[in-house]
């Protein structure tokens, strides 16, 4: 520990702190624009200036280190008019269009303007003509609100250890983008949308598809169906004012049901459809022969990456589509034929905690009935505007149940949404199917939970000894990957998540300032969510859910079969790759 003054206080404090970490425990909040913890520290927006005796200008506390007998100011005049005055060097080449803005309300540039009483147009700067980046699938680049603080650069080569993006020309010509000024379509981005949830502005947007579920609704000639991810129901409640950590399952529910969906159902139905032919394809892997490890299939993200970085893995990936695809591939087919409807009338909806599911629908093999699996799939973001925009207070809903036939979920099943939970639940139904038992010793696998980027773990199931990796973030990926291709790890089954965490800190998922994100593990909070509910479940292995064995009864007769190869599985091939 180390002893220093802030603002005339003695505090102790960590060696090695900087004074942004150091103000912080003393209970003080320092700005900042570019800094995210672990990611981005590089002092770049000077936002976060502060004043140390003897230093001859004002330092930036984000890289700033103490040391013993520091005296720190951090809210002098000298220091608040630096801040104001950066603030409106800012805006003099910002795009100030706040009320239409997608991120009013929520945009760090706004907010810090507000609190430091801005003058707004008391610079004039070059205002060079910005061309919008729409090419992709899943997000659009509008540059004119773009402020260089570089976190998607960041998150994009740190995070992901992808760097399609970084800063190109020079001065006032700077701006981000891709090499040569390529659409990002043209690049191997894989669309996980983690630049959009560390952009602090409207710069980065997913593309809105509000207004097709609208109008699905609205059209008397279909029938709209919804389906809601697992981690949909841990970030949600951010978006109303709701504590990180807040489980609003039931509200969520209520909500969909008061937007106008005519079916509202759970994708943690066909995530334990998932685990029943994962689980199944792996053990037939292992008894069989068949190319190991297997890895899962879930995150398209890491689908993606896969195929553009490391094609020479497509063998080892389960053929299984991903939760998502699966409960538009049981819709279109067994759901149908029980209504009694042509598939086409029928428009299924998903809400994702990610970005990529918007690349995903439009994928090769992903039309069981003829057809798209999935119709409109929108982000955790877009359900909130909805919300809002139709007038629904959400925090005065009561709390309700989806609707059967393809409503219920097990424990096993929410956990999809973090890193560890498809290994976890695989494993629990491997272990009933090896054994003929119900997995109670263990149930719970906590080696593979956690939030760190890569976990091992050893079990014998079964009587077999079966090795397991699991990693989330796709720099981690690419780690582990390496591992295994020079034949330095040996694993049977791999999981991987493409977002950091898993599904919980999706691209999708509503976007929370860095002033929360550097001092609390949103990844956590939000995941114990979902092992909360897995806990309190009655059913917590995915071989127990009723609407699982029906839909084996009634339509694909058992796991793996022919029918539920046409219906559930999909295919992969490598990509060209740009780099």
């Amino acid at each position: 520990m180390v002893n220093i003054k802030i603002n005339g206080v003695d505090y102790s404090v960590p060696e090695g702190s900087t004074i942004l970490e150091a103000a912080r425990t003393a209970g003080i909040k320092i700005p900042t624009l570019c800094y995210l913890k672990d990611i981005n520290a590089i002092g770049a927006c000077r936002i976060c200036v502060v004043e140390v005796k003897g230093a001859r200008s004002l330092v930036a506390s984000c890289v700033y280190p103490v040391n013993e007998g520091m005296e720190v100011f951090t809210n002098t005049p000298k220091v608040i008019e630096s801040r104001k005055t950066t603030l409106e060097l800012i805006l003099s080449n910002h795009k100030k269009e706040c009320l239409s803005c997608v991120r009013s309300g929520s945009c760090e540039l706004q907010e810090l303007c507000n609190e430091y009483g801005v003058e707004e147009n008391r610079f004039e700067g070059e205002n060079p003509a910005v061309e919008l980046d729409d090419s992709a699938m899943h997000m659009t680049r509008d540059n004119s609100k773009c402020i260089l603080c570089r976190r998607c650069v960041a998150a994009c080569g740190v995070t992901q250890g992808i760097g399609v993006i970084g800063a190109n020309e020079r001065g006032f010509a700077t701006q981000i983008a891709s090499p040569f000024d390529m659409g990002l379509a043209d690049t191997a981005c894989v669309s996980c949308g983690q630049c959009i949830v560390a952009c602090p502005t409207g710069a980065l947007t997913e593309k809105d598809d509000t207004q097709k579920v609208l109008d699905a609704i609205a059209d008397p000639d279909k029938f709209v169906v919804v389906q809601a991810a697992p981690a949909v129901r841990a970030s949600l409640g951010e978006a109303f004012d709701l504590p990180v950590g807040t489980n609003v399952e039931g509200k969520m529910i209520a909500a969909m049901r008061r937007l106008g969906f005519d079916k509202v159902f759970d994708t943690n139905f066909s995530a334990d459809l998932t685990i029943m032919e994962e689980a199944h394809e792996f053990l037939d892997r292992v008894q069989n022969g068949g190319t190991l490890p297997m890895i899962t299939s879930c995150s398209p993200g890491w689908i993606r990456y896969c195929e553009n970085y490391f094609p020479e893995f497509i063998p080892n990936l389960s053929t299984c589509k991903s939760p998502q695809q699966m409960f538009g591939a049981v819709v279109k087919t067994y759901y149908a034929q029980k209504l009694g409807k042509n598939p086409e009338d029928i428009v299924s909806v998903s809400v994702m905690p990610c970005t990529a599911k918007k690349y995903e629908i439009n994928r090769d093999d992903q039309s069981a009935a003829g057809i798209p699996d999935l119709d409109i799939t929108i982000t955790t973001r877009e359900l909130s505007r909805l919300i809002k925009k139709t007038g629904i207070m959400f925090n005065d809903l009561p709390d309700e149940e989806c609707d059967s036939p393809l409503g219920t979920g097990t424990g096993a099943a929410v956990i999809f949404g973090a890193t560890g939970g498809v290994m976890e639940a695989a494993l629990r139904t491997a272990v009933w199917k090896l054994t003929g038992e119900k997995a109670d010793s263990p149930i719970e696998f906590k080696d593979v939970r956690g939030v760190e980027g890569i976990k091992e773990a050893t079990y014998n199931v079964g009587g077999k000894e079966v090795k397991v990796a699991v990693a989330s973030g796709l720099a981690n990926a690419k780690a582990l990957l390496k591992k295994v291709k020079a034949g330095e790890a040996d694993y049977h089954f791999i999981e991987i998540m493409a977002c950091p965490g898993g599904c919980v800190n999706g691209g999708g998922q509503i976007i929370l300032p860095a002033s929360v994100k550097n001092f609390t593990d949103i990844r956590a909070e939000r995941a114990k969510v979902l092992y909360d509910i897995d806990s309190a479940n009655k059913m917590r292995c995915s071989h127990e859910n009723p609407d699982v064995k029906a839909v084996y009864d009634e339509f694909f007769g058992e796991p793996n079969s022919h029918k539920a190869h046409e219906v559930l599985h999909t295919s992969y091939k490598a990509q060209k790759l740009y780099r």
